[in-house]
Parts: structure tokens; sequence; C-alpha cells
């Protein structure tokens, strides 16, 4: 059963993931690490300068090898003890196909992560981007695209058609047990990440659901920075945002939706903004 968020809450809400967004971005800028900002936030970045009203995370994109960089001296520095990164290891499993920071010092439990021992506080999403190859070699990077994301997920995606969600149940109900997943995770994550960008002419992300993944943006887009405003900060973005925005939402990505559909998306079971994690 998920909670209802009040005005105050979700500010609140906003507000850490603001604080943990600032971290990043002056950790990744003093080590020339590449990210973008994207998603809802760079909508309510170009919308309303700030958070759209109604969402409650952030999200950011990185290259493939700026994200493999980022997660290794995260790990190594270890800089900082409330933010953390959580990433698929053999002592961490959180149900994402991607990286997430956490910051500790609230608690936030999202139903899908209840049962797991984990940080579980305000964390906002770190997403790789990878070249995308043409031809055949564009479906079998879908093909282990999806294998990697069941497989590294294992959870069986419902909400996207009942074949999909009957496969994914087998494969899971033969493949037991978390090493033997992981050992099929890492192979396949091998196989769909290994196209070079000077060999493509597009951009994709991989590490998402079964229709996003299908995405795909001219590479130029990508080729380098510029920067927006966003809650009186500034914060990196790709170059050709406004193109990324127009294939990934639509032209109208300006415009807001009906009144009925500016709710809050995420399944939250908890959130107390004062208290830190456990």
């Amino acid at each position: 059963m998920a909670i209802t968020l009040s005005d105050r809450e979700l500010r609140g809400l906003q507000l850490k993931e603001l604080g943990l967004l600032k971290y990043f971005r002056d950790y990744c800028d003093e080590r020339g690490i590449t990210y973008y900002l994207c998603g809802g936030c760079l909508i309510g970045a170009l919308r309303y300068k700030k958070f759209i009203p109604w969402d409650d995370d952030a999200d950011v994109f990185m290259p493939r090898e700026d994200y493999e960089r980022f997660i290794k001296l995260y790990l190594e520095e270890n800089p900082s003890e409330r933010y953390v990164l959580l990433n698929e290891t053999d002592e961490t499993f959180t149900r994402n196909c991607f990286a997430t920071l956490v910051d500790t010092s609230a608690t936030l439990i999202k139903n899908y992560q209840a049962d797991l021992k984990i940080p579980h506080g305000v964390a906002f999403d770190i997403f790789p981007v990878d070249p995308r190859p043409s031809g055949i070699k564009k479906k079998f990077q879908l093909f282990w695209c999806v294998i990697y994301s069941l497989f590294r997920a294992q959870t069986v995606p419902e909400k996207h058609g009942g074949v999909l969600a009957l496969g994914s149940r087998v494969l899971l109900g033969i493949f037991r047990g978390f090493k033997l997943r992981k050992k099929i995770w890492k192979f396949a994550e091998r196989h769909m990440t290994k196209y070079r960008l000077e060999d493509c002419d597009y951009i994709c992300e991989l590490c998402a659901g079964p229709r996003i993944m299908k995405n795909e943006y001219p590479k130029e887009l990508f080729d380098s920075t510029a920067e927006v405003e966003f809650e009186g900060e500034r914060f990196k973005v790709m170059r050709g945002y406004r193109e990324y925005l127009a294939l990934a939402f639509g032209e109208d990505y300006m415009t807001p939706p009906p009144k009925e559909e500016q709710v809050v998306t995420h399944d939250l079971k908890l959130l107390d903004l004062d208290k830190p994690c456990v």
C-alpha cells in the first residue's frame, strides 16, 4: 500500500534530492566525470527552473565510461558516511538495473524494496547511456539487454506484457541463486555494452524498462555539455537537450499533463525526512 505525501513532505523530499544532486555534481566536477541532468529533472529545469511540482525524484545520465569510472572511484574513496552509493554486489541487492546514490540522513522505503537489507534513504538514480549499433547487432544488443535487466533486477516485469512476464518467470525459476544470476547478468552486460561509439550513430538507455531501452538518440546530441538552471543552481546537460526531450517525451514536453495526471508516480511505503535510515 502506497502512502500519500503532503505538499510539505513532497517539497522536503525534493530538497533532499537537490542536496544529493549538488553533492553528486561537485564530486563529478572535481574529477572531470561527465553527467547529464535528464528526464523529469530536465523538464522541470526548462518548464519551471525547479522540480516539476508533483515530481518526487531526480535522475541523471552518464556515458558508460564515466559511469563505470564514477562507481569505481566512489567505492574506492568512500568519501562520505552520509551519501552512500548502492550498486549490485555479492553483499548488496537493490532490484535496480543501475546505481543509486542514497542520502542516509532521512528514511524512505519503496514498496518494491521494503524487504531488502539496504540503506533505505532518499535516493536518486544514475543511468548509464551506451552506443546503439544498427541492423542485426541492434537486435542482439536488445536481447542481451532484456537478459541483463531480468537477472540483475530478478523481478518479473508484470507491466510489460503477458509473454514477457511468463518467459521471465520461467527463466528465474530455472536459474536460481544470486551468484548464478549475477554471472548471467554480467555476461549479458559485457555483450550489450561492447559496441564502440565511433562505430555507432545513436545513444541509448539500456538500464531501463523494456520500452525505454528501445529509445535511441543521435550521438551528436551528447558530444558536449551545456548548463541549465535548476532550483537556483547550475547543472550540466547534454548539448542537444531539447532534441533529446522531444525524442524521449514528445514535441509537447513543455506542456503540463492534465490535472488528473499531475500526481506522484512512485510507490512509497514510508517517508520520514527527520529520521536517519538504518
